[in-house]
C-alpha cells in the first residue's frame, strides 16, 4: 500500500509543477517569466524564446499524457489482481459451505 501511495505522491507532485508552469502569462517573453531565467534563449525573448517555451509546453503535455497512461495501466493491472482474489475467495466460500453441508449430513445420520 505504501508503494502505491509513494507512486501517487510523485505523480501528483509532477502535476502540481505542471500547473505552476501553465500559470505564467507570456511564455518565452524574456527573463523572469514563468519562475526563472530559463537559459540564454529564453532570456533574450522574442521568437526563439517563444518557440523554446512552446517546445517545453509540448514536452510537459506529452509527459503528462504518458503519466496518465501509466497510471491507467497500473490501475487496470490492480483491478485484474483484485478480481482474481475475489474469485478465489468465492471458490473458498463455496468449498467451505459444501464441507459444512457434508458434516451436517453426517451428524444427522448418526
Amino acid at each position: 500500500m505504501a508503494l502505491r501511495l509513494s507512486g501517487l505522491k510523485s505523480l501528483t507532485r509532477n502535476f502540481s509543477l505542471i500547473g505552476c508552469r501553465m500559470m505564467s502569462n507570456d511564455l518565452g517573453g524574456g527573463s523572469g517569466k514563468g519562475g526563472g531565467t530559463g537559459g540564454s534563449i529564453r532570456e533574450a525573448g522574442g521568437t526563439f524564446g517563444k518557440i523554446e517555451a512552446a517546445r517545453e509546453e509540448e514536452f510537459i503535455r506529452r509527459l503528462q499524457k504518458q503519466q496518465l497512461q501509466e497510471l491507467r495501466r497500473h490501475l487496470d493491472v490492480e483491478i485484474n489482481i483484485l478480481q482474481k482474489e475475489v474469485r478465489s475467495h468465492q471458490e473458498a466460500i463455496k468449498r467451505h459451505k459444501q464441507k459444512i453441508a457434508e458434516l451436517e449430513g453426517k451428524t444427522d445420520s448418526d
